[in-house]
């Protein structure tokens, strides 16, 4: 099985796709005119806008959803395993991935707005109606909607439970069988009340998560302040093999920089672009001004917090790809790549960073399965829109039922078998996306020179 999922995830993951990725994210930058630096006021502005119509959710609540989606087990357990098998140099190519993709992720997000449909639980669209509405192709639209539902339901929940369950477990005298029901119990609770109670609430837990877990990270970060100039250093020589400690992994370090910033941010997975299509804004461009900012929250801040924490702190292994051991300033540590961050908190706080990092975990993760199981279910909305609303609710029952048995399941798995199932599938949703949003780019920078010109 495991051989399995590695090959596949192998060929999923080909250089083509890092390509793809960062090709799409440099031409989307100039077609927009460096819309994602231009436009930065803009952006934070459209954040505030908690206006909506009956039809729809707020751009902020949108924002909050996006977001909540966005900061999960890749900004603590994914930054780790970006450093352990990428070295340092992995986090310039993070930050490069959010740059470009924030230009990615305004595309896809006014796209969004522009082909969404109406449904009696409000606005839904994504990139399954690009495919459909935008290029006349519903049977794309169908395959993609039925690989956003096996990856977002199954696959990516499993991911997310996997983390936090080891954590918890790290920390508390509690089993992951037992933090896996706990959080099915609590997810239960948020997703049967449809998409404005998964709106209200991630409105409130998000903005929360994310500020208290880089409050935390700036005091670790500025405990070891004298260390930061050298973390910088070997950012950016790691990321050009310039260090002799990863000049061999340099081919590693790029890899794993996109897959776990693509992971993280989700720029051109499609699934902000679900969400922003909720959306009730006046503009479709506000929407992905604001899509835009959420990459860069997620990214530039949360991910650079977990970095900083843990390489200023020196808690950390680098491996290559053959499991050999090329710096073990942690060696204690094995592959538990949760542990690197919760020992990076210990450092300042002695026997609190087990405890903080499993807190934030949950906090993060159950965010993130909330946006996961709203994916999953504008996909079904789209595969059902316009035949019988019955089999529509029952088949989202049943959704919800895979959902909490992925959550529990995944919570008592191996990491490293539902980390490739992951990749797997975020990596097949971003080649549908962006080779989508590449044909029709051109009405989102109509949409947005139309927009700046309203503005003036």
């Amino acid at each position: 099985m495991n051989e399995i999922v590695s090959a596949i995830n192998k060929i999923v993951w080909n250089p083509g796709l890092v390509v793809l990725l960062l090709g799409a994210g440099l031409f989307f930058s100039i077609c927009t005119r460096m819309v994602q630096v231009r436009r930065f006021g803009m952006m934070v502005r459209s954040l505030f806008s908690k206006k909506r119509g009956a039809d729809g959710i707020s751009s902020f609540e949108a924002f909050c959803i996006a977001l909540s989606g966005r900061v999960g087990t890749g900004n603590i357990v994914g930054v780790a395993t970006a450093i352990a098998f990428g070295g340092p140099g992995a986090i310039f190519w993070m930050w490069v991935v959010a740059f470009l993709g924030a230009s990615t992720a305004f595309v896809e997000s006014t796209l969004a707005q522009i082909f969404k449909f109406r449904h009696s639980s409000g606005y839904r669209g994504g990139p399954f109606n690009f495919f459909d509405e935008g290029l006349g192709k519903r049977w794309l639209g169908v395959v993609f909607a039925v690989i956003t539902i096996i990856a977002c339901a199954v696959c990516l929940t499993m991911v997310q439970s996997n983390g936090a369950s080891s954590t918890m477990h790290n920390a508390f005298p509690v089993s992951t069988l037992t933090s896996g029901i706990i959080m099915a119990v609590l997810l239960g609770i948020v997703i049967v009340g449809g998409v404005k109670r998964i709106a209200k609430v991630a409105s409130i837990v998000t903005p929360f998560m994310a500020f208290g877990y880089i409050a935390l990270a700036l005091v670790v970060v500025a405990y070891n302040i004298g260390d930061v100039p050298a973390v910088f250093k070997s950012i950016f020589t790691n990321a050009f093999g310039i260090n002799p400690v990863c000049g061999g992994i340099i081919g590693s370090t790029i890899a794993m920089g996109v897959k776990r910033g693509i992971f993280s941010n989700e720029a051109g997975q499609g699934t902000g672009a679900m969400v922003s299509a909720a959306a009730d804004v006046p503009s479709p461009a506000q929407q992905g001004l604001a899509q835009a900012f959420s990459v860069y929250v997620d990214t530039l801040f949360v991910c650079t917090a977990t970095a900083l924490m843990i390489l200023t702190s020196g808690t950390y292994n680098i491996i290559d790809a053959d499991g050999n051991m090329l710096l073990a300033n942690a060696p204690e540590l094995g592959n538990n790549y949760a542990a690197f961050t919760q020992n990076a908190v210990d450092t300042v706080f002695a026997g609190f960073g087990s405890q903080f990092v499993s807190i934030a975990m949950i906090f993060f993760v159950y965010s993130t399965i909330m946006a996961y199981y709203f994916y999953s279910e504008s996909s079904i909305i789209y595969l059902f829109r316009g035949k019988n609303p019955k089999r529509e609710r029952l088949v989202i029952r049943i959704l919800q039922a895979v959902m909490l048995a992925s959550v529990v399941y995944g919570a008592v798995r191996e990491a490293d078998v539902v980390w490739q199932l992951g990749d797997i599938g975020v990596g097949l949703m971003a080649w549908f996306t962006v080779i989508a949003i590449i044909l029709l780019y051109p009405k989102a920078i109509k949409a947005l020179k139309d927009y700046e010109q309203e503005r003036k």
